[in-house]
């Protein structure tokens, strides 16, 4: 049953996907009469939650959608891992990577939002955190450039674009330090590198922004699509 590709590639990454598509942003506007997708900047993630229903609902969404993608990595790493030590295999780092790509794909591309969705920032670094060991140190460190970029800029947009295309080395780094064989560990590169274009290709339109000075920085009323 373990090994049964059905489950493993269907059934799991499935219901990550579910999970994943689950709009808590939405929720959280409707709960309090607003449409979030006509609302700031329309997007549904945690910034335009905290700027149109109130900070205080914005941590809360932000804490959401870090769960939903920690929670079904999290448990597909346990069934996947067991309680052996050893390296998993290459198989079984696809088949959780394919839980990962579910939960995150849910997020960005929910079914129920007609397959639209936020730029998966907080659901990507619940996806690292719960793939214990490999990704929680780096997605870790991950947040730590996230935190000094906004700290030092203002720039919620910024922090993610940088934190994302620091992810892979970041992984190299941690591998290195871990005594990991990169060999060994390829699916999980390769996830890593996809996972950082496709949060930088989500912020293709706060790049243009940055670019052209128009980006503006927390704390300011905005248009800037950056959740």
């Amino acid at each position: 049953m373990s090994d049964n590709p059905l489950i493993l590639f269907g059934l799991f990454p499935l219901a990550a996907y579910i999970i994943g598509s689950t709009p808590f942003g939405v929720i959280i506007a409707h709960a309090h009469g607003l449409n979030l997708r006509q609302a700031g900047s329309g997007n549904i993630g945690a910034t335009n939650v905290g700027r149109v229903v109130g900070q205080k609902w914005g941590y809360i969404c932000f804490v959401l959608d870090v769960l939903k993608g920690f929670g079904p990595v999290l448990l597909a790493g346990l069934f996947l891992r067991g309680s052996g030590d050893e390296m998993i295999s290459a198989y079984k780092q696809a088949a959780w990577l394919a839980v990962a790509f579910g939960a995150i794909s849910g997020h960005v591309f929910s079914f129920w939002l007609k397959f639209r969705g936020g730029k998966g920032v907080a659901t990507s670094l619940g996806v690292l955190v719960g793939f214990w060991p490999y990704f929680t140190g780096t997605g870790l460190a991950a947040l730590g450039v996230w935190l000094a970029v906004v700290f030092i800029s203002r720039y919620v947009s910024l922090a993610s674009i940088v934190a994302a295309g620091a992810f892979p080395l970041l992984f190299v780094g941690y591998c290195l330090l871990a005594g990991w064989r990169i060999g060994q560990l390829w699916p999980l590169l390769a996830f890593a590198t996809a996972m950082a274009g496709l949060v930088i290709l989500r912020h293709r339109s706060n790049i243009a922004r940055l670019l052209n000075g128009t980006e503006n920085k927390i704390g300011k009323r905005r248009r800037a699509d950056d959740g």
